[in-house]
């Protein structure tokens, strides 16, 4: 999240520059200005973005090392850093586009998007979180939470019986 965070500030700082540019050039009445502002301003954050989700790709098994030493996190890490590019490239282009449309003065489709965004996001997560649960086997369950107990407890692992 950090790294995102990162990253994301810079697509937000093409995303004032975008906004101001085009509304400027919409403003001074040169619709070409704005339409090439708005090219090169997006291929300027898709190549940072993807230059920094190839860096990430590339270190992937190291990068975790940065905030912990802990070889299971790290593990963990490396196998989320593909998830971690993909979002580093999608908040590349996003926010330029949010600006794009604040400077058409678009403000009210920018925010229906964020909330249409968000409430498909979390009515995604919703519905694969019930299948999951819904599905669980909850006597496995009770064996993996004992078997965690006996590494924190240094314990033999124990047999729950059924």
């Amino acid at each position: 999240m950090t790294i995102s965070g990162w990253v994301f500030m810079i697509s937000l700082g093409f995303n004032a520059a975008i906004s101001v540019r085009v509304s400027n050039e919409l403003g001074a009445g040169n619709p070409k200005s704005a339409s090439f502002s708005v090219i090169i301003v997006n291929i300027y954050s898709l190549i940072t973005c993807v230059i920094l989700a190839i860096v990430i790709l590339a270190f992937r098994d190291v990068l975790s090392y940065a905030f912990t030493e802990g070889e299971e996190v790290s593990a963990a890490v490396s196998d989320l850093c593909p998830l971690l590019a993909f979002t580093l490239v999608l908040n590349g282009i996003q926010p330029v586009l949010s600006g794009v449309a604040v400077g058409c003065g678009w403000q009210t489709f920018v925010a229906k998007g964020i909330w249409t965004g968000m409430i498909c996001g979390t009515l995604i997560q919703t519905v694969i979180l019930a299948w999951v649960t819904f599905r669980t086997d909850w006597t496995k369950e009770v064996e993996e939470s004992a078997k965690r107990l006996d590494i924190w407890s240094n314990k033999k692992p124990e047999v729950v019986p059924e």
